[in-house]
């Protein structure tokens, strides 16, 4: 795998992902929001499967 989500991405991914799955886990949002769980997961890992289906990549060409 290699990586396709870049510096800005992921640093949003991270803190929107936390940001859901928190909420969810305090109670604040229903269920919807452990969906936060997969933009978490992507931005840790660095890698968006959605994103070669789309042609899509935000890392800096190497």
């Amino acid at each position: 795998m290699k990586s396709n989500v870049g510096g800005i991405d992921r640093i949003l991914r991270v803190a929107a992902g936390a940001g859901l799955a928190g909420a969810a886990a305090m109670g604040y949002i229903g269920v919807w929001g452990w969906l936060g769980v997969i933009p978490l997961a992507t931005g840790l890992i660095g890698w968006c499967p959605a994103y070669p289906l789309l042609g899509v990549n935000t890392c800096k060409k190497q």
